[in-house]
């Protein structure tokens, strides 16, 4: 019995002395430069005391002997607006931070800024002292004064009288925004409006939202998340509602990120020289509604570009509806879907008659066949495509036959368009020399929209789609 108790002691007096050997580590001075898993950090841009995510910095300790790394600090001190967190410990400046031998540690960097302006750049260094050299990591964000709209269960987030919103302060909007019953909201050139996760705007019956951007200031409708991965990415907020006898303007507007991009019940929409990309659905769902579009351009929405249901009345002229997408390969990614019927709330089917003009347009898919009708016999359903490039599979999926057919005029199907760059992270819809569209247009259609969506003439030898070749 003592032995084993005296075995049992000198076993743990070893393993205490095996610990504190162990932690008894000679650190010397750096006599090489560090290495950092990136040298800038651009943050997501962020409003007014509005944290950001956090972003993380990883640095190596590449010698084979532990260092002690002297210093570690913000160059503005506490005045920085940048926090950072050294090896699990927050702060502004840290003196000797130890750091094994081929062995990393992180540093996290957030930002959670005061405004000083519409827009600006908030700059900061993390600074790395030690005997070979100073090193830096740059930290780089875009800094935006806010106005927030929130709705909560003592804030129904209401506009109830007409408003008028500049790009002084970005707007952002957590929850549902309502613009009510017979009110007016206008949104002026550069206005930046963002939504949060579930997030939309509803316009109802008799309001109007007016979206007036310009070619060098269009207004952006995005989700609130800024960072680049997420100019990409679908679902990031809801959509815009139109109700009912609501009417909607919009001209050099960029909506995109969200589930559904407008969503018009019998409503009123002209849309001109605008970008509606990147929805989990539709660019464009219209319930027996209204749609004048001129020099539109769409991109990879899960279902359809635009959804026609119900019938209603559209003109797209001189528009690139096109659908072209990686992450939402399994879905339909139709240039233009169009029927008849709808299917209610109530799980009843509503019937309409369709009128559709598509002129001097480009309507593409990387699908076999980018326009899809679902005719109700009995309905009318009158359509026409003038001078338009389509890609078109046959009448059994396409749901019309393009040969022979009085209501394809001067059309051209399944030949590439030739896109400069159809991927939505650096897309670029605009044609190239050798582009089939180009002289394709009708000079007559194209006299209704005598300049380009960049405002280039196009009153002579009209290329298709919203952009003019020259």
């Amino acid at each position: 019995m003592k032995f084993k108790l005296v075995l049992a002691f000198s076993f743990w007096m070893l393993v205490m002395a095996v610990s504190c050997n162990k932690d008894d580590i000679s650190f010397d001075a750096p006599s090489q430069e560090l290495s950092f898993s990136r040298d800038t950090v651009f943050c997501d841009t962020v409003y007014h005391q509005v944290r950001s995510e956090t972003y993380a910095v990883k640095v190596y300790n590449n010698e084979d002997k532990d260092i002690l790394i002297p210093r570690i600090h913000l160059e503005k001190g506490a005045s920085s607006l940048y926090k950072i967190n050294v090896d699990g410990k927050p702060g502004h400046d840290f003196k000797d931070v130890p750091l094994r031998k081929k062995d990393s540690l992180y540093i996290f960097v957030e930002i959670a800024p005061e405004a000083t302006g519409p827009e600006a750049i908030a700059e900061d260094k993390i600074l790395f002292q030690s005997p070979a050299g100073e090193q830096r990591v740059v930290l780089f964000s875009v800094v935006q004064d806010a106005e927030f709209f929130i709705k909560s269960s003592t804030n129904p987030n209401i506009i109830t009288t007409d408003a008028t919103w500049t790009n002084n302060k970005a707007k952002i909007i957590y929850g549902d925004l309502t613009v009510d019953q017979n009110v007016n909201l206008n949104i002026q050139p550069g206005t930046k409006v963002y939504f949060h996760k579930n997030s939309g705007m509803k316009v109802l019956s008799g309001a109007s939202l007016n979206i007036n951007g310009t070619l060098a200031n269009n207004v952006i409708l995005r989700g609130d998340r800024n960072d680049p991965a997420y100019d990409t990415i679908p679902k990031n907020w809801n959509s815009i509602k139109m109700e009912a006898g609501s009417t909607l303007t919009m001209n050099y507007a960029r909506l995109f990120g969200g589930a559904t991009g407008l969503e018009l019940k019998q409503a009123n929409a002209t849309i001109n020289n605008s970008f509606i990309h990147t929805f989990q659905e539709y660019g464009i769902y219209a319930v027996a509604s209204t749609v004048n579009a001129r020099n539109l351009v769409t991109n990879n929405c899960g279902e359809s570009a635009v959804g026609i249901f119900k019938g209603g009345t559209h003109n797209y002229t001189h528009s690139t509806l096109v659908n072209y997408s990686d992450i939402l390969s399994s879905y339909n990614r139709n240039g233009i879907f169009a029927t008849n019927e709808w299917t209610n709330a109530s799980g009843q089917t509503e019937q309409g008659a369709l009128i559709l003009n598509v002129r001097n347009s480009i309507v593409y898919s990387d699908r076999d066949n980018a326009v899809n009708f679902e005719q109700t016999p009995g309905q009318m359903f009158n359509f026409t495509f003038q001078n338009c490039l389509l890609k078109y599979s046959g009448t059994s999926e396409a749901g019309f036959p393009f040969e022979n057919n009085a209501s394809v005029i001067q059309s051209v199907k399944n030949v590439d368009p030739l896109f400069v760059n159809y991927f939505v992270a650096q897309m670029n819809l605009r044609v190239k020399q050798n582009s089939p569209a180009i002289g394709k247009g009708n000079a007559t259609v194209a006299a209704t929209v005598p300049t380009d969506i960049a405002e280039v003439s196009r009153t002579s030898n009209p290329t298709l789609g919203a952009y003019q070749y020259f």
